[in-house]
């Protein structure tokens, strides 16, 4: 880890906290879930790092980065990261985002189409499909709000045994970072379930806007993967070129379910560009 970079930029007003890998490699940039940091992705950065600049932010609100009161849905996040692209000067950069950093990646490839070389997303919320005005979706806004207040109230050790009991498959390390970063969040992050922002993008409208090549890593609804069979045809169905790399045995955070399946979907993708 010592020769990685951790530093800051000012975007939009904040700064914004970021781990960097190494220079004059093709830059990627990993993008977070919902309450996670940028160093949840510290396995991932690993196995890529041999080969790419790799960029692990933390998002407004996570990890070491400033926590306004106010903007956390898509929009705003795409545009934080191309203020950190812009001020790092990273070139044609490659996007992987998990969760609400998909949702950031979507956004961002949408908004920008000449700006990022390729994406990957691992589970995205399927807002593409979704009523977001629907009961069940005001229902799952309030459950997840119960589950993040109810995070804040916990000690790391109890973070960690209850995820080590939910989670046998991953590692200690991963356990670990992961409950290093529910103690970081900001309890301002709340505001990403705030109904303003699942409709603060057109999701059948942008997609149809991106360019580049993209992959669409998804997983098991049986094991809590959010992506099902038919939203990712009907994504497929908003942006042609997309690929669609599907990994049984796992939930919403494929890659620590299944590492050698998800490394294996993504250097696939990643060699072919």
């Amino acid at each position: 880890m010592s020769p990685w970079k951790s530093d800051y930029v000012t975007v939009n007003k904040l700064k914004l906290h970021y781990t960097r890998t190494g220079r004059d490699k093709q830059p990627l940039i990993l993008a977070h879930g919902v309450t996670d940091d940028g160093l949840c992705w510290t396995t991932i950065a690993k196995a890529l790092a041999p080969d790419y600049d790799v960029v692990m932010v933390d998002a407004r609100g996570h990890g070491r980065s400033d926590a306004p009161k106010s903007g956390y849905g898509p929009a705003s996040h795409a545009k934080d990261m191309m203020g950190l692209i812009t001020n790092l000067n990273l070139q044609h950069p490659i996007l992987l985002g998990h969760s609400m950093g998909a949702m950031t990646t979507l956004a961002f490839a949408g908004a920008y189409p000449d700006v990022p070389r390729a994406i990957l997303l691992e589970d995205p919320p399927p807002w593409w499909v979704m009523n977001t005005a629907s009961a069940e979706a005001a229902a799952r806004r309030t459950e997840l709000q119960t589950w993040m207040e109810g995070i804040k109230r916990k000690t790391h050790k109890e973070l960690v045994n209850e995820q080590r009991a939910s989670a046998p498959t991953w590692s200690n390390a991963e356990i670990e970072r992961w409950a290093d970063s529910k103690q970081r969040f900001s309890p301002n992050v709340i505001e990403v379930f705030n109904a303003r922002n699942d409709s603060s993008v057109d999701w059948q409208k942008l997609p149809p806007q991106i360019k580049c090549p993209a992959l669409l890593i998804t997983a098991d609804p049986a094991h809590g993967s959010l992506v099902t069979k038919d939203g990712a045809a009907a994504l497929k169905s908003l942006i042609q070129q997309l690929k669609i790399a599907h990994i049984p045995g796992a939930g919403h955070s494929i890659r620590h379910d299944q590492l050698e399946a998800y490394l294996h979907a993504a250097q696939t993708f990643l060699a072919k560009l």
